[in-house]
């Protein structure tokens, strides 16, 4: 019977590896798709470009869809 207690031996230790490795791969949290990209655009000139852009027109001036571009 030294086989099949070897064999039993080698399956919990099977299962026991592949428990850890679910636990290592599970997400520790859900993210939805805000929070993933969230800080993707920390310090991109173009990113800032837009904002502000964005907070001119906001505010009434909507000259600046009329500005040639810059490049």
């Amino acid at each position: 019977m030294t086989s099949n207690s070897s064999l039993e031996e080698r399956m919990a230790a099977v299962e026991a590896a592949l428990s850890q490795i679910q636990k290592q791969i599970a997400p520790t949290q859900s993210l939805n798709g805000v929070q993933q990209i969230t800080g993707s655009f920390k310090d991109e000139p173009a990113f800032e470009e837009i904002l502000a852009l964005g907070q001119a027109i906001r505010r009434g001036d909507e000259s600046v869809l009329n500005a040639p571009e810059q490049e």
